[in-house]
């Protein structure tokens, strides 16, 4: 009797099994024109700093034979002391630092009070209240300031910087949404433990709650810092008092009366005043975007 041995059976290589650097030529090239697209998007939003930089060092007569020229020559370094001495930018460095050192501490502290109470305390129409409280960031603020104007008025503060730190810190309805997602995002878990161990709310809000989102109340100060920087309007309404200026508001100034005659300065001015809010920027770019994407993940 004899048997008969069947041949293994012969295993078809499927495209599973190819290595790895042997991608599609399509695929490499639609990522290569993604990368392509992403870089010339990059240098274009850079390109009017790098131009502001570059006039920053150059000279009056540069810039009146050939204003199109990219590089200096010859690179003058005396247009930042220049630009520094001609209107008192030491006396608006100090007035724009302790505005925004001030409002961002102030900021923190009601938004996240604010927060807390809507993602953790229920009561009767707490969500229409929050809808409505979020409402309020959809008004533009021109259609406000006449009233505003009058409110200051009443109550003294015009040319005062109470008028620009009282109202932002009071009202803020972008960080409270912020705040209430970061908090939102932590286990009630937490907080119940907490409060088995006869915890107050209080003690909770302090001890419980601050500690675990602060990551995102970094990103939350950085992009307060950075509009209270920017802030112009309102003080450009409310402030008359020379020694009361903030950058933004003395920048305009300067650049109306060296505008037109010697860029040079006027960049190195501009240059002066955006320095710290990008230090700012860069340093906590990655905190801003990852407490940005991980806010939308707990709210509800």
């Amino acid at each position: 009797m004899t048997t008969t041995t069947n041949p293994p059976p012969v295993q078809s290589e499927s495209t599973d099994s190819l290595p790895a650097n042997k991608t599609p030529a399509r695929k490499v090239l639609g990522v290569g024109a993604k990368h392509l697209v992403i870089l010339a998007a990059g240098l274009l939003m850079v390109a009017p700093f790098i131009w502001m930089l570059l006039t920053s060092f150059k000279g009056l007569p540069q810039l009146l034979q050939d204003p199109l020229s990219l590089l200096p020559d010859p690179w003058v370094f005396t247009n930042f002391a220049d630009a520094w001495n001609a209107l008192p930018f030491g006396r608006a460095y100090f007035n724009s630092i302790y505005i925004t050192v001030l409002i961002v501490a102030g900021t923190l502290f009601t938004t996240t009070l604010a927060a807390y109470g809507f993602a953790r305390i229920p009561f009767k129409g707490s969500r229409a209240l929050f809808v409505v409280f979020l409402a309020m960031q959809m008004v533009p603020k021109q259609v406000t300031l006449v009233p505003f104007y009058f409110l200051m008025a009443q109550i003294g503060w015009v040319d005062s910087h109470l008028a620009l730190i009282v109202p932002a810190i009071m009202v803020n309805p972008f960080g409270v949404f912020l705040a209430r997602q970061f908090i939102m995002s932590v286990p009630i878990e937490l907080e119940e433990a907490a409060m088995i161990d006869g915890a107050s709310r209080w003690r909770i809000y302090w001890q419980v709650i601050i500690p675990t989102i602060r990551p995102g109340l970094g990103a939350l100060a950085i992009i307060t810092a950075l509009d209270a920087w920017n802030n112009f309007l309102l003080p450009l309404i409310l402030l008359n008092s020379t020694e009361l200026f903030t950058v933004p508001l003395l920048l305009s100034q300067f650049q109306g009366q060296y505008g037109g005659m010697n860029y040079g300065l006027v960049m190195a001015a501009t240059a002066l005043s955006v320095i710290p809010m990008l230090v700012a920027f860069l340093v906590g770019q990655r905190q801003i975007i990852n407490s940005l994407a991980t806010s939308g993940l707990g709210g509800r």
